[in-house]
């Protein structure tokens, strides 16, 4: 695809961040080929932090337009905020931090993303959502609001599962024992590190659903999404979620909406380039 001029980075260069435990290319390359594509003095870089509260003060201090919010600092990062719009407010779990001339405002970008992603499905199907941390959040309140009633909320940790699954009216369980149409991953289960080999459900449920959704980004074919699509199952990727996510991230910072096949170039870049 032909690239717009894109000016060279200087003092008038719009910076734009992410902050991550485990860092990763896709945001980096996705956000940085759409500003080329797109002709905006931008640049984007990824980072990780042991302080988060300094990093966030730097962002308001050094006038960073935007920043992206990953594990484990989703929740941890409302109380260094100005405010929430409604997308962060109602989860209580922030993805995308935007400041406006030092002012920062969390919003939640994984949830809108969720939400295109399970429109088409059918609302009737039971399913089950392994994880309850901010992703989790995010995946458990696009379900909701798209009309899902039959759902089950699997975490280890009670306090945090029970709480998300009374918030809209689903089961909690300690472990993943329930068989469901639709399961979802929100834990690093099968992500690259300690857990690349670990296998998100068994393979019985696996091979009894009807959708497999998995928002682990690296790598893309998850254990969990390998058997499924072996199993002829419809997929669901963490790259799905990532692209409509950084999407709604680059409207955010820039105001400027990329067409379709700026989207889908940047997104095949990115993946090709991480």
């Amino acid at each position: 695809m032909e690239m717009q001029m894109k000016p060279l980075i200087g003092r008038d260069t719009r910076l734009c961040m992410s902050l991550s435990a485990r860092p990763g290319n896709f945001g980096t390359r996705f956000h940085n080929r759409l500003y080329d594509l797109t002709g905006l003095d931008f640049v984007y870089k990824s980072f990780s932090t042991i302080d988060l509260a300094a990093a966030i003060a730097g962002i308001r201090a050094l006038g960073i337009r935007g920043c992206a919010i990953s594990m484990p600092f989703k929740e941890a990062v409302i109380p260094l905020l100005d405010g929430l719009a409604k997308t962060a407010s109602a989860i209580d779990s922030v993805n995308t931090i935007v400041n406006d001339d030092g002012v920062l405002t969390g919003h939640n970008t994984d949830y809108g993303a969720v939400v295109d992603l399970v429109a088409t499905l059918d609302r009737v199907m039971p399913f089950v959502v392994q994880g309850s941390g901010g992703m989790a959040k995010a995946v458990a309140a696009a379900l909701s609001d798209n009309g899902f009633r039959d759902g089950t909320i699997v975490a280890r940790n009670e306090r945090a599962g029970r709480a998300l699954a009374d918030l809209y009216g689903y089961r909690w369980a300690p472990t993943v024992e329930r068989a469901a149409a639709l399961l979802i991953n929100v834990t690093p289960l099968g992500m690259t590190g300690a857990d690349a080999a670990a296998l998100a459900f068994p393979a019985a449920m696996i091979a009894g659903c009807e959708v497999a959704f998995d928002v682990v980004q690296y790598p893309i074919d998850t254990p969990f999404l390998r058997a499924a699509a072996a199993a002829g199952k419809q997929c669901i990727t963490g790259a799905d979620v990532a692209t409509l996510q950084a999407v709604q991230q680059f409207v955010l910072y820039t105001g400027v909406t990329p067409d379709a096949a700026q989207v889908a170039d940047a997104a095949a870049w990115a993946r090709a380039n991480s």
